[in-house]
């Protein structure tokens, strides 16, 4: 074996948590407080609704179990990409045409919005335009063409365009792809930067932040009040947002049962000696598998790379086997030094669509964006506080969604999903 795969790796910690710089620290809750509204986790949704609720005047206080960006807002992918986890012409097939529009349009609000909030709060995420969806089959290619020619006839989108074999490899500096899709109207960000400024945001709102305060239980009392317990004390609210994606556990069992929990994997590479030869255009990109590859040069030349799903706790050597996955695109990075590999935890849901629901009067959940939420967080926390403020039920097209729990009851819905998921997977090598 080389030296350069001796290298030490930081197992568990993701590089974006070294390349962050300064990231607050919010107290714990210590003893008892009253608030308007209570935000339970501490990610892209829960901090987008508790920053918009505290600028229209809202008490609001954001409890988060652990530090603010530890889930998957501060270690996914960084990617924006447009519409929903759905394609819109799968959508008008599911919910027709008039609802899949209204839904691609609120993902197009999303990308704008986001943009907003970052200039309005000057927020320096490393922004980058770009992204490009990779064929990893010859089958795939009419449909990938059919796709373009759909979002700029039907959906007035011209920003995403076929590009054939030739063009796909000219882009991605390797011909192991059939065709790709290349969209300047998306790109891509350093998420934990994101995260860290929306936290000091919502904080110059006069949101009240607070860290390593779990949520031992809610229950609803007297005068239709939320209490959240917690280790040293109680939160009492009128209405609680639970923000927690695949964090929730048993705390609104209800719910729980339409949002299932898969882990996702990353790798990072020291600077690339020759970044011209990956991605040259500096484009995100992401591939046709049900097992998604998702990559990225950083600003400073690494290669990001996310490229496996595990269904189960476990996470094996997750260097050696993302590496793996970037030799067979990129032969020439096969002794690249990788410095950073971590995993975190996603919520998915049956149909890929996120979950927006009201299991209880005064208690709304958020969660389940299916590896899809970079953007669509921001904007539904966003929504969610509008929704409080007086300016509409904006989220009803994602409420009204049948979302269908998963089978199997509580013991059973994890074995069923990995045996699910393990066919789907196989189904990549086919």
């Amino acid at each position: 074996m080389s030296e350069a795969h001796q290298s030490p790796i930081s197992p568990g910690r993701s590089w974006y948590e070294d390349s962050v710089g300064e990231r607050a620290r919010y107290p714990s809750l210590d003893g008892s407080t009253r608030a308007d509204v209570l935000v339970v986790g501490g990610g892209f949704t829960g901090l987008s609704a508790a920053l918009h609720l505290a600028r229209a005047g809202v008490d609001v206080v954001l409890c988060e179990a652990a530090r603010l960006g530890d889930g998957a807002s501060g270690r996914n992918g960084g990617q924006f990409g447009t519409g929903q986890r759905r394609w819109p012409e799968e959508m008008e097939d599911l919910y027709g045409p008039e609802r899949a529009r209204r839904l691609f349009a609120m993902a197009e609000d999303a990308k704008a919005g986001l943009h907003e909030t970052m200039l309005r709060e000057g927020i320096e995420a490393d922004f980058r335009p770009g992204q490009i969806s990779l064929a990893h089959r010859a089958r795939y290619v009419d449909e990938f063409r059919r796709h373009a020619d759909w979002l700029a006839e039907r959906y007035d989108y011209p920003h995403l365009r076929f590009m054939d074999r030739e063009e796909t490899a000219g882009r991605l500096g390797s011909g192991v792809y059939h065709a790709g899709l290349r969209d300047v109207g998306t790109g891509h960000l350093h998420p934990m930067k994101l995260l860290v400024g929306l936290g000091r945001a919502a904080r110059r709102a006069g949101a009240r932040l607070h860290e390593d305060t779990k949520i031992e239980a809610l229950t609803r009392g007297e005068g239709g009040l939320w209490q959240a317990r917690t280790a040293r004390g109680t939160v009492t609210a009128a209405r609680v947002l639970l923000a927690t994606n695949a964090h929730g556990g048993r705390l609104e069992p209800k719910s729980a049962a339409h949002v299932m929990p898969i882990r996702s994997f990353i790798a990072s590479t020291e600077p690339l000696a020759e970044p011209h030869r990956v991605l040259p255009g500096n484009e995100a990109a992401d591939d046709s598998r049900f097992v998604v590859r998702y990559f990225r040069k950083s600003a400073d030349g690494r290669l990001l790379f996310g490229g496996r799903e595990a269904y189960t706790s476990a996470s094996g050597d997750i260097a050696g086997q993302i590496r793996r996955q970037v030799v067979s695109i990129w032969p020439h990075l096969s002794d690249v030094r990788f410095t950073h590999a971590w995993g975190g935890s996603v919520a998915v849901t049956m149909p890929r669509m996120p979950y927006v629901a009201e299991p209880q009067p005064g208690l709304d959940v958020i969660a389940g964006f299916s590896g899809h939420g970079v953007m669509l967080t921001h904007w539904l926390g966003r929504l969610y506080a509008g929704r409080l403020t007086g300016e509409g039920e904006t989220l009803a097209d994602l409420r009204d969604l049948d979302i269908p729990a998963f089978p199997g009851g509580t013991w059973l819905r994890a074995p069923l999903l990995f045996l699910a998921m393990t066919w789907y997977a196989l189904r990549d090598r086919l």
